[in-house]
């Protein structure tokens, strides 16, 4: 009796597991993958805008997708509408009323207070992002020209020295990180870098001086496009560097050196 009792409820217990299973099976749910031809929809540069205050966003010289495949659309249009909105409106908002609210930006850099961390982070930000945008172009890249060559190779020995000197800097960086090209004080190209939002018109500058160049090393910078292989991003980047705007930069920095 004992064995017919224990073999009904075996029976039971089995029918319930196959019940079970089969109700299982019946919601499983396929959720088709996206095909190729399904694209991301982004936005326009021209729709990003700043809340009211002393600053402006910088208007991005190029649609999200002109620095592809160097750098992607989607990680563009993150990085400038969301990234470099968010510092703007975050350093309007430390300013307001404040010694700094009619200063120009590489002033405010000079003379913060480097342990108020919310004026510095944020000024930091919408500089340096400011410089990142102008660093880069469209069909751009390759061995610079005019004045800036020629200092180049004066400062460096060789642009193949002075890239891979910038690669160096760049790829040991840990964490959140800038990498600039920058005229000291008297006039010489120098490399260097600077973690977070910090850069070299601030007081803590390990090797101060006007930055004409900016490497953005944060994640967002570069993740989507790259994931961990930080390595082919920073060499990517000298595929859309503007040395046009470099040149540019160094001349303007030049002049205001010598008077």
């Amino acid at each position: 009796m004992k064995k017919f009792f224990f073999t009904i409820a075996n029976l039971l217990i089995f029918s319930f597991l196959i019940s079970c299973n089969n109700k299982k099976l019946t919601e499983v749910v396929e959720v088709p993958l996206p095909t190729a031809q399904e694209k991301v929809t982004i936005g326009f540069p021209d729709d990003v805008k700043a809340d009211p205050g002393s600053f402006l966003i910088e208007k991005l010289p190029y649609p999200y997708d002109a620095l592809a495949p160097s750098i992607s659309p989607l990680t563009l249009e993150v990085h400038y509408s969301k990234h470099y909105l968010t510092y703007t409106n975050n350093l309007n908002r430390a300013i307001a009323g404040t010694e700094y609210e009619n200063m120009s930006i590489e002033n405010i850099l000079a003379k913060l207070n480097i342990n108020d961390t919310e004026l510095r982070n944020n000024a930091g930000g919408y500089y340096n992002h400011s410089l990142y945008w102008k660093s880069m172009a469209p069909n751009a890249g390759g061995t610079p020209t005019d004045t800036i060559a020629s200092v180049i190779n004066r400062d460096f020995g060789s642009f193949t020295d002075f890239k891979n000197a910038f690669k160096q800097e760049a790829t040991k960086q840990f964490g959140s990180a800038w990498v600039w090209l920058i005229v000291d004080k008297a006039g010489k190209l120098k490399i260097t870098s600077s973690q977070d939002q910090d850069n070299p018109l601030m007081k803590n500058a390990a090797v101060p001086g006007t930055p004409i160049l900016a490497l953005d090393l944060w994640e967002h910078a570069y993740y989507l496009g790259y994931q961990y292989r930080r390595a082919s991003y920073i060499e990517s980047f000298f595929n859309v560097i503007n040395w046009e705007k470099i040149n540019e930069n160094y001349q303007n920095t030049f002049i205001k050196k010598r008077y």
